[in-house]
């Protein structure tokens, strides 16, 4: 993963989207390593100076984040595969 602004932030909402328009369905979770999550938060930021809504940093768009260094970053579907993050 590159440390351009907001890369991070927009591949998640990619797949996000994508996954809701092709299932239906919220994935069931992000899951971030610690260097990618500190990548997440400064997105955040950065998002955040941006929109008026209220958004949270423990959640994208609604689908919650957990943090491991055991696995590598993905997106669960709400199916259960695990989607590695681009």
């Amino acid at each position: 993963m590159t440390d351009r602004p907001l890369h991070l932030y927009m591949t998640m909402s990619e797949m996000f989207s994508d996954h809701l328009s092709a299932t239906g369905a919220y994935p069931e979770k992000f899951i971030l390593s610690t260097v990618l999550h500190r990548q997440y938060l400064r997105d955040w930021v950065l998002m955040r100076q941006m929109v008026t809504t209220r958004i949270d940093p423990t959640h994208h768009m609604g689908v919650s984040i957990e943090i491991s260094d055991t696995t590598v970053s993905i997106m669960v579907a709400s199916d259960g595969t695990e989607v590695a993050l681009p």
